[in-house]
């Protein structure tokens, strides 16, 4: 999202990241079809469509670091199919084509979603995304809760990635994902969080453990593993982010990235014969230690930065601003 007035918000955030020492992947969002237009953002939040292709190109130009091992790397991102127009995805994924950077956007999140796509397209939502050239290993969507049995060997055909969001989709009642089958087909399927505004605390954790448990739920509890979730976690991620090999394992040529989770203390006791298993089922919330790059981010469960209580108060008082408005 960029409202008019806004500044460059990409730019800030990345300046964040690098400031934390995180490895990042921000997508220059982008909103086109205003509600005058029939599409869901307000007028103030939307952008020409040139607009965003040129600002789109100079953000990559100016952010996206294509070497091995970056630490800052820029995907395209039209925000959905109900917010953009049908020439905006096409261009996005020629442009990322042309650029080559990846493609990500909102895709079959519930069943309003295929009734939006049967109703303005006149096809179904993988119809549309093939249709405007986003059926590829370039891409990766958030959500995909609705595909039918065909449409998810069509998506692993193409060896899309999902962005899996549990908690999100089980606070809008969206419904549940098929994890499994799309795994199954060949689809790259990482862990997500989607918005603040339906995350809650976007405890990376809990989305491993939801995911988990949502997949026991929908295709049987032998489905549903720890080591599943652990894979969706690291390697399905670095899938989405093409990217595997590189990130999201332990291996020769990898990045040193590392996360450290105690597994002592009255959750676990007597959990012993499988430490993944007791990791999502009795497990801490946070890890003990993290490292990016060889940087330490976490210390014994503490952020290493010096700057947390303030920017939590800064937060606050923004948010409280921000909450007065709405209400």
């Amino acid at each position: 999202m960029h409202p008019q007035g806004g500044g460059d918000l990409l730019s800030a955030e990345i300046a964040a990241a690098v400031d934390l020492g995180m490895r990042f992947h921000p997508t220059r969002g982008s909103m086109s079809l205003s509600e005058k237009d029939g599409g869901l953002p307000p007028d103030n939040v939307v952008q020409d469509h040139d607009v965003i292709l040129a600002e789109s190109q100079l953000a990559v130009e100016k952010h996206h670091d294509a070497k091995h091992g970056a630490m800052v790397r820029i995907a395209l991102a039209p925000c959905s199919p109900f917010s953009v127009t049908k020439q905006l995805m096409i261009e996005s994924a020629q442009l990322a084509e042309k650029l080559d950077v990846r493609l990500h956007t909102h895709f079959a999140e519930n069943s309003e979603d295929d009734d939006y796509s049967l109703a303005t397209f006149g096809c179904r939502p993988t119809d549309y995304l093939e249709e405007v050239g986003w059926c590829t290993d370039r891409a990766w969507v958030a959500h995909c809760v609705m595909p039918n049995e065909d449409e998810v060997q069509r998506l692993g055909k193409a060896h899309i990635g999902v962005a899996h969001c549990p908690s999100s989709n089980m606070i809008l009642a969206s419904g549940i994902s098929p994890v499994v089958s799309l795994r199954a087909a060949g689809v790259h399927v990482g862990l997500g969080v989607d918005g603040s505004s339906s995350a809650d605390s976007a405890s990376m954790w809990l989305e491993a453990r939801q995911a988990m448990l949502l997949a026991k739920l929908r295709d049987g509890a032998a489905a549903g593993t720890a080591r599943m979730s652990l894979e969706i976690a690291t390697r399905g991620g670095a899938g989405c982010l093409g990217r595997i090999g590189e990130i999201g394992e332990i291996s020769v040529g990898a990045v040193g990235d590392l996360a450290v989770w105690s597994l002592t203390g009255p959750s676990f006791a007597g959990a012993i014969a499988d430490p993944i298993e007791a990791w999502l089922r009795c497990g801490p919330t946070g890890a003990k230690h993290t490292s990016v790059q060889g940087r330490s981010i976490v210390d014994n469960g503490l952020l290493v930065s010096t700057k947390v209580d303030a920017m939590l108060a800064q937060h606050r008082v923004l948010a409280q601003r921000m909450q007065r408005l709405v209400n």
